[in-house]
């Protein structure tokens, strides 16, 4: 399994727990509320979830509700499939949550991981946010000192490319302290109207602590019938 099919296999996982969804919703959900998984098609969405179904940790359903019984009625068609975390799937998740080796610090994985912090031990919050902190930190180091080394024989443009790409990680290193402090403090992010995961882009700008999603979801409404 690749390290990125394994983060959408993870986030797929933890937006199930939540609520059973079919294929087009699950989709909109990758893309708005977990910023990282824009450039997921469903060409790459549907063949997780057959792993996932594979593995036992998913069940297909059909689609229940009085809407997709009406379109399977008007257009011929089988009802949307409506995928449940199972039971096994659940345990799985949680195993995965509670998982804080060097991959949770990585860009990609990361931001998955935050966005269900919600549902995450407040100790292993804390393992995750400053095993991020330090990788960040030795990131920063590293582009200071080649910034010193090269400084001389660059351009003005490239100059200002750099130091924007320290200034993002610098960004990124107070948000996590103040995270990190928040966490010591014993302060909960979590906001009482969630009840999920929170919101998640790769842009750090904050409100009420957390990462906030700016971008327009995409409108494509592919046939979501078959898998």
């Amino acid at each position: 399994m690749s390290r990125r099919s394994g983060i959408l296999e993870f986030a797929v996982l933890g937006l199930l727990r939540e609520s059973p969804m079919h294929g087009y919703e699950l989709r909109k959900r990758l893309n708005t509320s977990l910023g990282v998984f824009r450039a997921f098609s469903y060409g790459t969405l549907y063949p997780c979830l057959k792993t996932l179904v594979a593995n036992g940790w998913l069940i297909e359903e059909a689609g229940s509700t009085p809407e997709d019984a009406l379109a399977a009625s008007l257009t011929g068609r089988r009802a949307k499939i409506v995928y449940r975390l199972t039971a096994e799937g659940k345990d799985h998740f949680e195993d995965l949550l509670s998982q804080t080796g060097p991959d949770a610090y990585e860009d990609e994985h990361f931001a998955a991981r935050f966005a269900f912090f919600g549902q995450t031990s407040r100790d292993v919050r804390m393992r995750v946010l400053e095993g991020r902190r330090s990788r960040l930190e030795e990131r920063l180091e590293k582009m200071r000192a080649s910034f010193a080394r090269t400084r001389e024989r660059l351009d003005d443009y490239t100059l200002e490319l750099q130091r924007h790409g320290m200034e993002s990680v610098e960004r990124e290193v107070r948000w996590l302290n103040e995270l990190i402090e928040s966490e010591r403090a014993g302060r909960d992010l979590r906001s009482p109207a969630s009840g999920g995961s929170a919101q998640q882009d790769t842009t750090h700008g904050t409100s009420g602590g957390l990462p906030r999603t700016g971008d327009t979801p995409r409108t494509d409404t592919p046939d979501d019938t078959a898998t």
